[in-house]
C-alpha cells in the first residue's frame, strides 16, 4: 500500500498506540492540538505525530481518520468530522454498542464516507499478540492493511457494520463487568465490617485471589471514568439482544464513583478506593 496521511482522534494512551502501528507501517500520522490537554500534546509530540492544528485541516489532509475517544463522545466526534466535509475512510474504534456503530455508519455512508466498525480488545498496543483491533464493514480488509507492521494485531470479523462493536461489547461485558462486581463486593464487605474475614475465606485454599482482587480494583481506578460510559454501551447492547441490562447499568455507577481518580499519578490504596465507592454523597 502507498504511504497515506492518517488522522487520529484523539491521541490518548490507546489512540497513540493504535496510530503508532499505522506509523510503523509507513504512514504519516496527523492529530489536532486544538482543544486538547497538555498531556495529549506531550503524547502526540513524543510519538512524532504531525499537528494539523484544526479538525478541518486534518480532514483535508488525511485519507483515513481513526476515532479513539470516550464512548459518549463517539457520535459527536463523527458528526464533527462530517461537518468538515471529510470524504475518505473513517474507522470508529470506540467502545460503543453495535446499534450506535450502525447509526454512525449510516450517517457516514450517506455522506459518501467509507465507514469501518472497529473494536479494540486489550490495553495500549505496544507488544505483539497483546492487543487486537477487530474490524467489520465492506472494506474492512482494506483497513487492516494500514496496520500490517504491528504490534497492533488486526482481525476482520465480517462485512456487517456493528459486528466488531458487538464482539468488543460482549468481551468487555465480562472482563470489565466482573471487575465492577468485585469492587461492589469488597465495598459492601467493608461497609458490613467483614472484609478481613472475606479475604481470609478467599485465601483458605492457599490461592492469591484476595491479593489479586485488591490489585485489580486499585489498577482500574485510572480508567474508571471512561469505563462508566462503556458499561452503559454494554447495557444497551444486552438490551438490544434481549438480555437484562441492569447489571451493567449498576456497573456504570460503580465506575462513576471512582471517577475522582482520573489523572492520578499514584495508584490509590484499596482503602481509598473503598472510601470513594462508599461515599454517602454519591449521585
Amino acid at each position: 500500500m502507498d504511504k497515506q496521511n492518517i488522522g487520529i482522534l484523539h491521541p490518548g494512551e490507546m489512540g497513540v498506540s493504535v496510530a503508532a502501528s499505522a506509523q510503523n507501517s509507513g504512514h504519516t500520522i496527523y492529530w489536532v492540538s486544538e482543544g486538547r490537554s497538555p498531556q495529549t500534546r506531550e503524547r502526540a509530540e513524543k510519538a512524532g505525530f504531525v499537528d494539523a492544528l484544526s479538525l478541518s485541516q486534518l480532514c483535508k489532509t488525511c485519507s483515513l481518520i481513526i476515532s479513539v475517544c470516550p464512548p459518549a463522545s463517539a457520535e459527536d466526534v463523527a458528526h464533527q468530522v462530517l461537518s468538515c466535509n471529510f470524504s475518505g475512510y473513517y474507522i470508529d474504534a470506540n467502545a460503543i454498542s453495535p446499534q450506535r456503530a450502525i447509526r454512525i455508519g449510516e450517517a457516514m455512508e450517506s455522506s459518501g464516507v467509507t465507514f469501518g466498525d472497529g473494536g479494540i480488545i486489550g490495553g495500549p498496543a505496544w507488544k505483539p499478540k497483546s492487543t487486537w483491533l477487530y474490524l467489520s464493514g465492506k472494506d474492512a480488509h482494506k483497513a487492516a492493511i494500514y496496520f500490517t507492521a504491528g504490534p497492533l494485531e488486526t482481525y476482520v470479523v465480517g462485512d456487517a457494520i456493528g459486528k466488531a462493536s458487538a464482539l468488543k461489547m460482549c468481551f468487555a461485558a465480562y472482563s470489565k463487568g466482573t471487575t465492577a462486581l468485585l469492587c461492589a463486593v469488597l465495598a459492601a464487605a467493608e461497609a458490613l465490617n467483614v472484609r478481613a474475614e472475606l479475604e481470609q475465606q478467599w485465601s483458605r485454599d492457599g490461592g492469591r485471589f484476595a491479593e489479586e482482587a485488591s490489585q485489580k480494583i486499585r489498577q482500574v481506578t485510572a480508567k474508571a471514568w471512561r469505563f462508566a460510559g462503556e458499561m452503559e454501551e454494554i447495557a444497551a447492547t444486552l438490551h438490544q439482544a434481549g438480555m437484562p441490562d441492569k447489571f451493567h447499568i449498576a456497573a456504570a455507577e460503580i465506575y462513576r464513583r471512582m471517577g475522582s481518580f482520573k489523572d492520578a499519578t499514584i495508584t490509590p490504596s484499596l482503602e481509598d478506593v473503598l472510601t470513594a465507592l462508599l461515599a454517602s454523597d454519591q449521585g
